[in-house]
């Protein structure tokens, strides 16, 4: 039984990783495949007013990414894509101390700057399991200003669009229209 547990564990977290957080940093690859060329710019992720204190984080969408906004001990501002590898939690739910951010499940510290695994890969909990499965990896920083009221985040803003092209559209696709648009 307890085999049979930790299968479906492994392969649960198997379904959500992704192959290489340099996906996002790169515009060589898969992710940025597409019939849209790259068009990287500023824009609102989350107004001021919803910054979080420092030494803690909050999540936005940017783009149509998930982002996570971080504010250090000295109130300076990061920006790092919000799934936490290796099962995809949100980045956003971690404390941030000593210029990392902690997965609070599973206890990775990812740099602010960098998005580079600082320290131990998944030290903690169950994390000693899964994190013995993949390859450590880091998470996609953005660069980020704040001024007029909002947060903005630099981001490719056809990176969404681009994956989402990749998607299969027929008859039964979840639109219902065999060209994939919306009734």
């Amino acid at each position: 039984m307890k085999l049979a547990v930790l299968t479906t564990l492994v392969a649960g977290a198997a379904a959500f990783t992704s192959n290489s957080p340099a996906a996002f940093r790169t515009k060589d690859t898969a992710l940025f495949a597409g019939p849209f060329k790259s068009k990287v710019q500023y824009v609102p992720c989350i107004s001021t007013e919803d910054l979080p204190e420092p030494g803690f984080a909050t999540s936005g969408v940017a783009g149509g990414l998930a982002i996570c906004i971080a504010v250090d001990e000295k109130g300076s501002v990061y920006a790092l894509g919000d799934k936490c590898p290796p099962v995809n939690q949100p980045l956003s739910f971690g404390r941030v101390r000593g210029g990392c951010i902690e997965d609070p499940v599973l206890g990775t510290k990812f740099n602010l700057k960098t998005g580079e695994v600082e320290g131990k890969w998944c030290p903690g909990g169950i994390g000693k399991l899964l994190g013995g499965l993949f390859e450590p990896s880091g998470v996609p920083v953005f660069p980020v200003k704040t001024g007029k009221g909002v947060v903005e985040v630099q981001v490719d803003v056809n990176a969404k669009a681009n994956f989402e092209s990749q998607y299969w559209s027929g008859v039964l696709d979840a639109q219902g229209k065999a060209n994939g648009k919306y009734y």
